[in-house]
């Protein structure tokens, strides 16, 4: 049965590593949960090995640079004895006679190795998949997050993961300073829990991340679909003053609106709303909130002016600041009812 990998390895408490299987099978394209699964499963493998006093050699290749029978010499014993842990990489560009010979291993691994596989998923080499689950792999799940709320699991996980306690507002707080980049806010979770003593709000958060947290894309997005011109004008240009991309800047403000469209004149109820959009319920919430004062027209010229900014901030203007404050203004426009 195949475990998905989010904020800690499968079955494992905060912080321990899964245990080596002969043969694990990793599938997905989130590169982060990727790596640090590899990590742990090389840790524990190597770990279980080092209690026969020997760490086990460590092998790690592509699978598009495998040769035939390559890896049979890799997974076998070493002249001194004790065992080896192999990673092939990328299993999904192997050539058809090496795709073969791993499900032919899977099927009757050596007892003295263990071997991790990873594949990207979907069509390409898919029927390798399909054979080394059926030859009994271990499969770890780590596909891409693109749900906002997927991405606030991922930070409860990592909270639990290095022992800390922290509430909603922070998971909030936490995904607005970072983004949606993994590795930051792993790495976020871990200094907050090393630095903060007791349960972690937002206003911890907050004392951290000040300047990021009030200027990001997502700031800006907010003020603007609230109709707070100053604001949102005062944020856009603090944000591109400490290096925010304007192009996550527009893409945040095609998403508020696009969320404005979609949710406010929605009578679904909240969690069924959430579930179809990918947001939490309490975002669902605040765009309802904001949704008020908004026409279905005025939301259709909203969304046409990022679509304009958003070719400006590519290449197709001069100043992607001044394509952005325009877009900022025709927003705030657009809510007022005006062209």
């Amino acid at each position: 049965m195949a475990t998905r990998a989010h904020g800690s390895a499968p079955g494992s408490a905060p912080g321990s590593a899964p245990a080596p299987a002969p043969v694990t099978l990793i599938v997905g394209e989130e590169e982060f949960l990727v790596d640090r699964t590899i990590r742990e499963l090389v840790a524990a493998a190597r770990a279980a090995m080092a209690a026969g006093d020997d760490a086990g050699d460590l092998h790690d290749v592509q699978a598009s640079a495998l040769t035939s029978g390559e890896l049979a010499s890799l997974t076998s014993p070493s002249l001194f004895g004790g065992g080896c842990v192999v990673v092939v990489r990328g299993a999904q560009n192997a050539a058809k006679e090496i795709a073969a010979e791993l499900a032919k291993y899977a099927a009757r691994p050596a007892p003295d190795a263990v071997l991790v596989v990873t594949h990207a998923g979907g069509a390409r080499g898919k029927t390798l998949i399909t054979d080394l689950t059926r030859a009994g792999a271990r499969v770890i799940e780590c596909p891409k997050l693109t749900r906002l709320s997927e991405r606030a699991d991922f930070v409860r996980a990592e909270f639990r993961r290095v022992g800390a306690a922290a509430d909603e507002g922070a998971v909030r707080a936490l995904l607005d300073a970072i983004g949606s980049d993994l590795r930051e806010l792993a790495s976020a979770v871990d200094q907050l829990a090393a630095d903060t003593e007791g349960r972690i709000g937002a206003e911890v958060v907050a004392r951290y991340y000040r300047g990021r947290a009030e200027a990001t894309g997502f700031s800006v997005a907010d003020h603007a679909v609230e109709g707070r011109l100053n604001e949102a004008l005062e944020q856009l240009r603090w944000a591109l003053a400490i290096g925010v991309s304007p192009v996550l800047i527009n893409s945040a403000l095609a998403q508020g609106v696009r969320l404005i469209g979609r949710v406010g004149g929605s009578g679904q109820p909240t969690a069924a709303l959430a579930a179809e959009v990918g947001a939490p319920p309490w975002k669902i919430d605040r765009v309802r909130q904001q949704s008020r004062g908004w026409h279905p027209d005025g939301v259709a010229r909203a969304l046409q002016a990022v679509a304009e900014a958003d070719a400006q901030v590519k290449g197709e203007g001069v100043s992607p600041g001044y394509a952005l404050e325009r877009a900022v203004r025709r927003i705030v426009a657009c809510r007022a009812g005006g062209a």
